[in-house]
């Protein structure tokens, strides 16, 4: 954590606190709650903070004008502050849940019964910011010192109240490295298909947070062996068994190199996670045992295809699937780099996602043969490239051929495209001599 993020953290907390110290003052309990408590206690800087009270949900708005009512019967306001954004929910306990995600009825209640409702033991515990004693009603701070990921509770009766819980075991256990508790694990791998109940919005926001607080390896494992992977991400679970040439990839089968590929990511781009998880998701669909090796032709194009159907699968963004689609379809592009035009060298260098597609190529290659040499003279003309080019504007648009007689059509896309190509390989080098450029090869086509 760099000085600014630790100065920010404090001021989280320090209006945490006075959340806290008001609502006390004026004769409630309030306490900060769940997530930020387990991480103060493990010494790591929370990234939000929560508080829990007795107070109920319009005396917090009285004596915080500055507050939203977020779901008045289920006691949650949020209060803004100049130190940030927090969520005072009212302690409860939860009646049955019919839907797979939302209590049938809530009641208004005490701490030990609100740590009840909740999900692991970790998560469950409270911090009195008055004296900084902790409350731990459930066993969470001795689970936290042994590394155990533990439901509240009967695991069965947690999971079915909301079954995103499987993929935020999993998370929480790679996140901590934890090891999650034998009857809560069973459970999983019993309940394993009712992730199909979760919306795919859902599923899509804990899967990047998977895929971007580091140590995924040790998620996709737990949800591969708990048969989750299979029951969100199909595609990726039958990438297990799939051969390679151990020449170049002796890591393993496809399943194994992704995984890995993805323990290599440092702090991704949601855009450049998902890259790296389907990268080779086309291989499966495109295996063929040449006499040399085993090969994946067009593997590439395939990938991009089915990510695209994931992603729309799983409610990203089209921006993202977009992203990742280009990514993909273009990882094996610079293998052919020795070879290519230095115009379409410096088209690749033009487009916004280049830097995406080198550390995608640099993760590819470091999790199989490992020979980065030929990436390093590519980052090399790269940078050159950026302090070379640092903006870049086309010699002649559209409207120039316009003026110059050339009716708009087929042939514009041609003349630009090739515009472009000398430009880039410096054989023109003002708006002038594009003009005549243009005029000596296709004066007979105006």
């Amino acid at each position: 954590m760099n000085k600014d993020e630790e100065n920010q953290q404090k001021i989280l907390e320090t209006g945490a606190r006075k959340i806290c110290n008001i609502l006390q003052r004026k004769g409630y309990l309030a306490y900060l709650a769940g997530g930020c408590v387990r991480d103060l206690i493990m010494k790591r800087p929370p990234s939000d903070y929560d508080i829990a009270t007795n107070a109920m949900p319009d005396e917090v708005n009285q004596y915080f004008p500055n507050s939203i009512t977020l779901w008045k019967n289920f006691g949650v306001v949020r209060v803004l502050l100049s130190e940030g954004e927090y969520e005072v929910t009212t302690f409860r306990s939860d009646g049955p849940y019919l839907d797979g995600r939302h209590p049938s009825s809530i009641v208004f209640t005490s701490p030990e019964e609100d740590a009840q409702r909740r999900d692991f033991t970790i998560n469950a515990l409270f911090l009195d910011p008055s004296n900084n004693q902790i409350l731990d009603y459930v066993g969470g701070q001795g689970d936290i010192e042994r590394g155990i990921i533990k439901t509240v509770g009967n695991p069965y009766k947690r999971f079915s109240e909301d079954y995103l819980r499987l993929l935020r075991a999993a998370r929480f256990s790679a996140r901590f490295k934890f090891t999650i508790e034998e009857e809560t694990l069973k459970a999983m791998k019993e309940l394993h298909k009712g992730i199909k109940k979760v919306s795919a919005e859902r599923i899509r926001d804990e899967l990047v947070k998977i895929l971007t607080e580091g140590n995924p390896q040790w998620a996709f494992e737990i949800m591969e062996q708990t048969s989750l992977l299979s029951q969100i991400l199909p595609e990726v679970a039958e990438l297990k068994g799939v051969e390679q040439d151990p020449t170049y990839h002796p890591e393993g089968d496809v399943f194994t190199h992704t995984i890995l590929a993805l323990q290599n990511l440092k702090k991704p781009s949601v855009s450049l996670a998902m890259a790296v998880l389907l990268h080779d998701i086309g291989k499966k669909n495109t295996i063929t045992f040449a006499a040399d090796r085993i090969r994946f032709p067009k593997h590439e194009s395939m990938g991009a295809q089915m990510a695209q159907t994931i992603m729309e699968r799983l409610r990203f963004s089209r921006s993202e699937i977009d992203n990742v689609e280009w990514l993909i379809k273009n990882h094996m592009t610079l293998l052919q780099y020795p070879q290519m035009r230095e115009s379409t060298r410096k088209k690749l260098f033009k487009n916004p996602l280049f830097s995406l597609l080198i550390e995608l190529v640099e993760v590819d290659i470091k999790t199989s043969y490992g020979d980065l040499s030929a990436i390093e003279k590519i980052k090399n003309d790269y940078h050159t490239f950026l302090q070379e080019v640092p903006t870049y504007q086309p010699l002649l648009r559209g409207r120039d051929l316009i003026e110059l007689g050339f009716t708009p059509g087929p042939l514009f896309k041609t003349i630009l495209n090739e515009m472009e190509n000398a430009q880039l390989e410096g054989i023109l080098k003002t708006k002038e001599e594009a003009i005549q450029y243009v005029l000596h090869h296709w004066q007979t086509l105006k």
